[in-house]
């Protein structure tokens, strides 16, 4: 049994009682031979009314606890359903590989595409072996190689951004894990090639921005994406971990809260319940907004894309400043 199976957020417990009663009573009818079909379809219309009013209701502090659930798709699982023939490429050529960050070539709707992305495994062996999902500099610099050969092979990029954020270890920051982190975002904004990102669950800090400077950057529905985690800012500006929630809704973090401030493009739905509940749905969503966006920077020149990504990332930037002179 994985050790995330039996994963249960405080919110979602009565949901998921209503759903063993009515596993239950289908157990029952099956081995029993009882006909309580009436009784089921009222409890599933329960658990589908209840289950639509909780998620409308959501906090921020209840997003990004779904945002980082365990049994919510990652990277791999999106490219195992998107992406045709994959091969994954290894190794930054200057110190090693890192397989936390997963990059390689494949194919999206018949489309060649370089793909990047953030793994954090679903299990004890696998978040060992993924780091978690907190790349070093290996990582993004392994990210600007397959940039490189995107830009040479005029080949798309899709990157899926879900890391609590860069990885924060001595070795890391020796190695130059700044820099590294801000040559990638640089080669984000140099490559003449499209770009589409999406933050699939977390995207945390710099380890996130890296590769998520892009033309078209999208979030599912349930995921957050922030300057720095809830719990660091509460020990940053209040110094205690009571405050998180408050932190959390101080961030903006939401997707709702980052379509509204123009810092993404487009909010992708997730079934209700969120995508841990419903994976294959959740990434068929993703495949036709992924098909959409393509299409669109399709029609655009290479020039032209380098240019519009440049001017959208300066415009962000200076809509603070401008935000920050208005409060005085």
């Amino acid at each position: 049994m994985s050790d995330t199976e039996n994963f249960v957020l405080d919110f979602e417990k009565t949901i998921v009682e209503i759903e063993e009663k009515i596993n239950h009573l289908q157990s029952m009818a099956r081995t029993e031979d009882l006909d309580i079909s009436r009784e089921i379809k009222k409890l599933q219309k329960h658990l589908q009314t209840h289950t639509e009013h909780v998620y409308r209701h959501l906090t921020p502090w209840q997003k990004a606890q779904i945002a980082r659930h365990p049994q919510r798709p990652h990277c791999i699982d999106y490219i195992k359903v998107l992406i045709t023939d994959f091969t994954p490429l290894a190794g930054d050529r200057r110190f090693g590989d890192d397989a936390a960050m997963v990059c390689g070539l494949g194919t999206f709707e018949n489309i060649p595409v370089v793909v990047i992305g953030q793994e954090k495994g679903n299990d004890l062996d696998s978040r060992i072996k993924y780091n978690f999902g907190m790349a070093k500099p290996e990582g993004y610099r392994k990210a600007q190689r397959l940039m490189d050969m995107a830009e040479k092979f005029k080949l798309p990029v899709l990157s899926f951004v879900d890391t609590a954020g860069a990885y924060p270890g001595v070795d890391a920051e020796a190695r130059g894990q700044a820099e590294a982190i801000a040559s990638s975002i640089e080669k984000c904004l140099q490559i003449k090639t499209p770009i589409i990102a999406t933050v699939i669950g977390e995207g945390g800090s710099g380890g996130a921005i890296a590769i998520a400077v892009a033309d078209k950057v999208l979030m599912l529905e349930h995921s957050i994406y922030s300057v720095i985690s809830p719990e660091g800012c509460a020990s940053i500006l209040w110094r205690s971990a009571d405050k998180t929630k408050e932190a959390t809704e101080a961030l903006h973090l939401t997707a709702q809260d980052l379509k509204n401030l123009g810092i993404i493009d487009e909010i992708v739905p997730e079934p209700v319940g969120g995508a841990h509940r419903n994976p294959q749905e959740t990434i068929e969503n993703l495949r036709t907004a992924l098909k959409r966006n393509l299409q669109d920077l399709s029609a655009i020149g290479y020039d032209k894309l380098k240019k519009q990504r440049t001017e959208k990332f300066m415009k962000i930037g200076s809509q603070f400043v401008e935000v920050k002179k208005a409060k005085g």
